[in-house]
């Protein structure tokens, strides 16, 4: 069978694929990597995935280009890896996958590269499907395809229905990407809009199955986290502002990224959705005041 086949084979397989030398240059990038990742065959043949491309980063944030690389430790060791990483779209947001890394071995056994499959590993996909039936409603977002402000009230109502009938607890925290009023007066409107994209679907894709974000306005964003306490509110929005600010787009070879300020509060049984977003945003306030 000749080389034409093995690619075309591999081309045809649902999990994205692509295999590195010892030097960790790209070597060969298939199909369904282009589609999870966004980033042809061209734009990535002889780079490394370090280089503004994939940049995986772990659960917590961490930049395993920089700190623990599994693909760079299985070609010293030749171990078998298996990982829960966030790669970088070409978009700008990050995309949840699992990652396998094997050694690629030449006749003599001598480690010459590797090989890393990935697939999407987004546990939102029950969201999607609910926001998907929901459209014909009009309760999702145009621009950055999330709920939008109705199904956020909707929502909120809900919970806050379930929260006083059987006591199911949940948070609220809102978001507010930080000076981009300035960040649309230096790049313009069309580099805003792929930046509220980037940041809300890094959002969608971090959060849990029984998370909702929504659109609320402009750049406001509001998270909906039920069955929650303080401490695991206040680990959501943390993960929440890293992998924002670890996310970037490229335009016009700038890497462009943004941060976001972040207010969160538990639900009490005398609030309503006003007053619980109203406290939300007061606290977003106070953290931009601080320093964003």
């Amino acid at each position: 069978m000749d080389k034409n086949f093995h690619e075309k084979l591999l081309d045809s397989l649902f999990d994205g694929v692509y295999f590195v030398d010892n030097q960790k240059k790209i070597i060969f990038w298939n199909t369904s990597a282009e589609n999870i990742t966004g980033y042809t065959k061209d734009e990535v043949m002889g780079s490394s995935c370090s280089d503004n491309i994939l940049r995986h980063i772990n659960d917590k944030g961490t930049e395993l280009c920089i700190h623990g690389c599994p693909l760079g430790r299985t070609l010293v060791d030749g171990f078998v890896r298996e990982a829960e990483v966030y790669l970088h779209h070409k978009e700008g947001h990050r995309v949840p996958v699992h990652i396998r890394i094997s050694p690629v071995k030449n006749d003599k056994d001598e480690i010459v590269g590797a090989s890393e499959l990935f697939s999407n590993n987004s546990h939102q996909a029950d969201i999607l499907k609910e926001l998907e039936s929901l459209k014909n409603e009009v309760l999702v977002d145009a621009l950055t395809q999330v709920g939008n402000r109705k199904f956020c009230e909707l929502n909120l109502l809900n919970r806050l229905n379930e929260f006083k009938t059987n006591k199911i607890q949940f948070g609220l925290l809102f978001l507010d990407i930080d000076y981009f009023k300035k960040f649309n007066d230096n790049y313009g409107h069309s580099v805003g809009d792929k930046v509220l994209k980037m940041v809300s679907k890094t959002i969608f894709n971090i959060l849990r199955g029984m998370d909702i974000v929504c659109r609320w306005g402009g750049e406001e964003f509001i998270i909906i986290a039920p069955n929650v306490d303080t401490l695991t509110l206040t680990k959501i929005a943390e993960k929440v502002r890293t992998f924002v600010e670890k996310s970037w787009l490229t335009i016009e070879n700038k890497n462009l990224s943004v941060t976001v300020s972040i207010g969160g509060t538990m639900a009490t049984s005398d609030d309503t959705s006003e007053s619980l977003i109203k406290r939300a945003d007061k606290l977003m306030y106070l953290s931009k005041q601080s320093g964003r």
